[in-house]
């Protein structure tokens, strides 16, 4: 029987759960002993020109250095892509102008953290004040520039073209801006940084990443290193959700200060510091507008992006490209615009954030097809039902000229409504409507398709070394921080070898013991990562054969493994067999300790699409405004299930995550650029109370993409729900006269729309 498709325990917990995780604040190493502290000085003002005087700070007790951007020598930090304006670029420390509050102005380092907390008190930073630019609508304009040199707050924009006549025909056009809300990724472990120089000149790094070997490579650029000369190494790592990849200039500069005192020095961030630092989610305005005929046939849908990128560009800003990538979602639209223009404002920079630019995407399109089917009086789901693609096992290309894998999102829709009971839910919120509820109820359907391992394909690496003991180790490009890796790929070994989990150790985050690497992010983990173990277990399988053969005197084409067992024999003959362990110790023998290995970077060819439907039930009290979710239901599709068990958390951790962005989390800025969500108390981080326990539906159609038939998983569950659970707020409205409710539907926000309703 194959482990593959069963319920296995996570072999990760057991150490979670007892000794704990070494993250980097625990991280002990001999490198950096006597390691110094790095306080950071942030601007307290959201644009501005500024002096600054340290030299009170410079004779403060515990205080080695304090350092101001005209002390360096490396910078700025590289542009994340290529397409984004150059002239934009962010120095590492402040410049003599900061661009939002938490820009970095001086480096303060200390014997203890507290000295550094006490000296950036003394820190005088004197603001000439500039005009300040939070509403990306105003950026557009370019009345007040972040960047003369510029001359335009334009990041980069991705213009495919624009029809004047791609409503033609329609009888039917809807039009509604919406707002998909800025959001904090909130990692329960914030970021930090160490660095040391060796004896031998060779810089080490640790830090608390997604993708060590990215990091090294804007490092390796930044102090003009080759590969060998440095070394990224990764602890445990206490969430990321994406904003986590790639460097920040808290991070760079680590490298610098440790060379310059000729001691290591760490870094640890505050909460405070995390949610103003780290890059930020989501933030577009959308301009939607859907058109098609009175029964219910949708013709043609525009969006068009303007996206918020936050005071200096990164990731954030190209991601509008993936929100145009999965445009029509799941509907044969025969014409479809997308089009996006980023823009800098006085605001923390946009990151990447569970889904990328794929939920904008969803949400986009299903609060489109809500807005059409309410104009044209016609069921949601119906309408829905009307434009779907139908079921396709070849690839199928939209109408921006993505092309899907496969899919059949009408069984996933008869899942969800089936298991959900649409019928009686209707009927419920009629009776209550009847009966004048001042509880009203909403239901709310999203269909979704996403892009894992996107946009065009990927690869990730794998080595896998059998030991003389008969046990394996699995070093991986991939990098966990909470999703299983460790359980995922000893189950693939197992399957493959025989050789049991608890004899498989995975080696990932460290530059030196895994030579390449792509890193955690777009769900690509399972189908490029797990697919590079597998092949690397088939190539150790394949070479252990004929040193098996040499050992059994047979020829290697008559020489079979026995998963069941893990031993090998001749076709015919089980009771002679040899063992891992005598097979691995007889060709570590053989080649002068090098054993048996294999080796493998997996290449895709092309990416694949996850898709399914969701479900929200909501209560709305029409008296105050608040809404609670009663029910939530969801079928996800992520292709061939390795785990059940892994796939239900990463399922459940992003409905949690969407369905926050629906209810409550927004990160709020004043007209003055201060931000008013910059700690737990202010920022509405969502937890059990405020959920209800999730129904899951299982479906899955393998994808031909990848030898483990798997699509991703870990981003499904934000893409699905955070339509749902908004359609669900709007249609409790609905008979009260309220169009649309932006997100998130907090008790002020679905209040107000109801007394401007009612008005």
């Amino acid at each position: 029987m194959s482990i593959l498709g069963t319920r296995v325990t996570r072999v990760e917990d057991p150490r979670f759960l007892t000794d704990g995780g070494t993250y980097l604040a625990d991280l002990r190493d001999p490198l950096l002993d006597g390691a110094l502290y790095v306080t950071f000085v942030r601007s307290t003002l959201a644009h501005g020109t500024i002096t600054v005087d340290v030299s009170d700070a410079r004779s403060a007790p515990g205080v080695h250095a304090v350092y101001t951007q005209g002390d360096l020598d490396i910078g700025p930090m590289p542009l994340a892509l290529p397409m984004l304006n150059g002239d934009m670029r962010r120095p590492i420390l402040a410049d003599g102008r900061v661009r939002f509050v938490g820009d970095l102005i001086a480096a303060i380092v200390t014997d203890r953290p507290e000295h550094g907390a006490d000296a950036a008190e003394l820190v005088v930073v004197d603001y000439e004040p500039l005009p300040v630019v939070v509403d990306p609508e105003e950026s557009a304009r370019n009345e007040t520039l972040l960047f003369e040199q510029a001359g335009t707050n334009s990041a980069v924009e991705l213009a495919f073209g624009r029809s004047d006549d791609l409503f033609d025909g329609c009888e039917i056009v809807v039009r509604q801006r919406v707002l998909n809300p800025r959001v904090a990724a909130c990692s329960l472990e914030s970021r930090g940084a160490a660095a040391a120089w060796d004896a031998d000149g060779k810089l080490h790094v640790w830090l608390s990443t997604q993708g060590a070997h990215g990091f090294r490579d804007v490092v390796a650029k930044v102090y003009g290193l080759e590969p060998h000369q440095l070394r990224v190494a990764t602890p445990d790592v206490g969430g990321g959700f994406g904003a986590k990849m790639g460097a920040y200039p808290e991070e760079v500069i680590m490298p610098w200060i440790a060379r310059t005192l000729g001691r290591p020095a760490r870094w640890h961030e505050t909460r405070t510091e995390n949610m103003v630092g780290m890059g930020h989610g989501r933030a577009q305005i959308q301009d939607l507008e859907i058109g098609g005929t009175r029964d219910g046939k949708v013709l043609a849908y525009r969006n068009t992006v303007l996206q918020d990128a936050g005071a200096y560009p990164a990731i954030g800003a190209i991601l509008p490209f993936m929100t145009r990538m999965m445009a029509p979602g799941v509907y044969g639209i025969a014409k479809v615009e997308a089009n996006s223009n980023s823009v800098v404002t006085n605001t923390t920079p946009v990151s990447a954030y569970r889904g990328a630019g794929r939920p904008e995407a969803a949400a986009a399109i299903e609060r489109a097809m809500d807005l059409f089917a309410a104009e044209i009086e016609m069921d949601p789901v119906e309408v829905r039902r009307r434009n779907l693609l139908p079921k396709f096992d070849e690839p199928v290309k939209t109408a921006v000229g993505t092309t899907y894998d496969n899919g059949d999102y009408e069984t996933a829709l008869d899942l969800a409504l089936d298991a959900a009971g649409y019928d009686e839910l209707r009927a419920e919120q009629r009776r209550r409507r009847d009966a004048g509820d001042p509880v009203a109820m909403g239901i709310g359907v999203s269909i979704y398709v996403e892009v894992t391992a996107g946009p065009t394909g990927g690869s990730e690496y794998a080595r896998i070394e059998m030991d003389p003991g008969g046990g394996a180790t699995v070093y991986t490009g991939s990098s966990p921080h909470g999703q299983g890796h460790a359980t995922a790929f000893a189950m693939i070994v197992q399957e493959k070898t025989g050789i049991p989990m608890d004899r498989v150790t995975l080696v990932w985050g460290d530059t030196d013991l895994v030579e390449r690497g792509q890193g955690t992010g777009g769900s690509r983990s399972l189908q490029l990562g797990g697919s590079a173990v597998l092949q690397a277990a088939e190539e150790a399988v394949n070479e252990a054969r004929n040193v098996a053969a040499e050992l059994l005197e047979a020829s290697a084409d008559d020489v079979v493994l026995d998963t069941t067992t893990g031993r090998f024999h001749v076709t015919g003959t089980p009771a002679v067999a040899r063992t891992w362990a005598e097979v691995a110790t007889a060709a570590a023998e053989r080649s002068s300790g090098t054993g048996i290995c294999g080796v493998v970077d997996f290449q895709a060819e092309s990416t694949t699409f996850p898709f399914g439907c969701h479900v929200a039930v909501v209560d709305v009290d029409t008296e105050t405004g608040r809404v609670k979710l009663t029910r939530m239901l969801t079928v996800d599709d992520a292709g061939r299930i390795l785990n059940p068990l892994l796939v239900e958390g990463q399922r459940h951790g992003g409905i949690g995550q969407g369905a926050a962005q629906a209810l409550l989390e927004e990160v709020r800025y004043d007209p003055d650029g201060n931000p008013i969500t910059a700690n737990f108390a202010d920022y509405g981080v969502i937890s059990a109370t405020e959920l209800p326990d999730f129904e899951l539906v299982t479906m899955e159609t393998p994808t031909p993409v990848n030898p483990l038939g798997a699509k991703g998983i870990g981003e499904s569950g934000t893409i699905g729900s955070t339509p749902a659970v908004q359609s669900a707020v709007c249609d409790a409205l609905a008979h009260l006269g309220v169009r649309h409710v932006d997100i998130p539907a907090t008790a002020e926000r679905v209040w107000r729309a109801i007394q401007t309703a009612r008005a």
